[in-house]
């Protein structure tokens, strides 16, 4: 009987070496990087930054709680922080009512606006424009002031100044003061609008148009030396640019009809001028020649090409620092 063969123990049958076939790694070849250009500079990036920083700067003054009573009651007047802060200044700069020449009818008409809007009756938002130096700003100051001078604590006015360049924090400045009992000017001076600026519809919405509107407790003076605030260019833009040009036009110059008040301010005469200096020298107690006086202060004006209220003051500063006199009231 023919022998089986023997079987191999399971799984451990003769082992022939498993030949693998060499595999020569094909080389690939090395990327060359790609050489990028630095992008140009995109122009809309900056304006884009500067818009999310006042996103976020109104954000946070709407997160902070209103403003206390007690916390107006430390000054009369304030400088406003686009972060919401609210800077009492001690002591403004300003010079009395009736040393300004020249603008008594508009000095009339602004404190008659301004009385009624202490005493809680109607009133309306004023522009002061016109001529450079000839006492707009002034005016607001003086105005408020002499407002507060016979009224108790509890009843003054208080001033709040905005720069221009902060415009877009308007509407949170408006929520603060809203739930304040005091009454307040938020005054903006050399207000004006340049280029594709589109800050000016913040103001709009505040002065008219907006859901809220302006608080019953706050009215706006502002200073220019444009009727329109807005520049040519701005105008020219837009109505270059509309389907209607003329619907254009009607919407940048609507900023200015926002203001229910508008006082020009024009170039003085010479007499007014004179009156002006005559009027700095009698109050601060500088003794000078009316002749002598009369033409210094004429030469001088004549030097700087223009005569305006700014100019007569800054000749009796002139004047009194040769004379030695100090410019505190006699």
């Amino acid at each position: 009987m023919p022998k089986k063969p023997s079987k191999s123990p399971a799984g451990k049958g003769p082992r022939t070496p498993a030949r693998t076939p060499a595999r020569v790694a094909a080389k690939r070849p090395k990327a060359t990087p790609k050489v990028v250009a630095n992008p140009a500079p995109d122009l809309s990036q900056d304006r884009v930054v500067r818009a999310l920083e006042t996103i976020a700067a109104h954000l946070a003054a709407q997160g902070k709680p209103a403003v206390e009573r007690d916390s107006f009651e430390r000054a009369d007047a304030y400088v406003w922080h686009p972060d919401g802060r609210l800077a009492a200044v001690p002591r403004v700069s300003r010079v009395e009512l009736f040393l300004l020449k020249g603008v008594d009818r508009m000095r009339d008409i602004l404190m008659e606006n301004t009385e009624r809007f202490a005493n809680g009756l109607p009133a309306n938002n004023a522009l002061l424009w016109g001529a450079r130096g000839m006492g707009k700003s002034s005016l607001v100051k003086a105005a408020h002031a002499s407002i507060n001078a016979e009224r108790k604590s509890a009843d003054k006015l208080k001033l709040i100044e905005i720069h221009r360049e902060d415009i877009e924090s308007l509407p949170a400045l408006m929520e603060q003061l809203r739930a304040s009992s005091f009454y307040f000017i938020v005054f903006c001076d050399d207000l004006s609008f340049d280029g594709n600026d589109a800050s000016y519809k913040s103001l709009k919405a505040v002065l008219e148009g907006g859901i809220e509107g302006r608080p019953e407790n706050v009215i706006l003076y502002a200073t220019s030396n444009r009727r329109h605030l807005l520049a040519r260019e701005m105008i020219e833009n837009e109505r270059s640019t509309a389907i209607n040009p003329g619907e254009a036009v009607e919407e940048k110059v609507s900023l200015s009809d926002r203001f229910g008040l508008w006082l020009g301010f024009h170039r003085c005469s010479q007499d007014e001028y004179l009156a002006m200096v005559r009027g700095y020298c009698s109050h601060f107690g500088i003794k000078v020649d009316d002749e002598a006086l009369e033409r210094e202060a004429l030469e001088w004006s004549t030097t700087r090409g223009s005569r305006s209220g700014r100019v007569a003051w800054q000749f009796v500063q002139e004047l009194a620092g040769r004379l030695g006199v100090r410019l505190t009231a006699k």
